[in-house]
């Protein structure tokens, strides 16, 4: 059986992080991510303006333009229910 080992040289290991804040992500991560489907996110970006805010990824104005979000915004509005959530509890 072989095992596998994280690859510990330097200039190696940063190829493969990502910085979070340079992500986009499809309504299907944002779904996944927030536990709310694609109705109820577009009704939280109408109702809630702490919500991660979409970002155009077209040039189109038109209804049905290609969107995307965040991560770093997404993970960060999770986090931000977490801890209401322990200030209620």
């Amino acid at each position: 059986m072989s095992t596998i080992q994280a690859n510990t040289h330097p200039e190696t290991a940063t190829n493969h992080h990502f910085d979070p804040s340079t992500v986009i992500i499809r309504i299907s991560e944002l779904s996944a991510i927030t536990g709310y489907a694609r109705p109820t996110i577009y009704k939280r970006l109408k109702d809630d303006p702490t919500f991660p805010r979409p970002v155009p990824l077209s040039d189109s104005k038109s209804r049905g333009a290609p969107v995307g979000w965040i991560l770093a915004e997404a993970q960060a509005w999770v986090r931000q229910r977490i801890a209401l959530r322990e200030v209620t509890a």
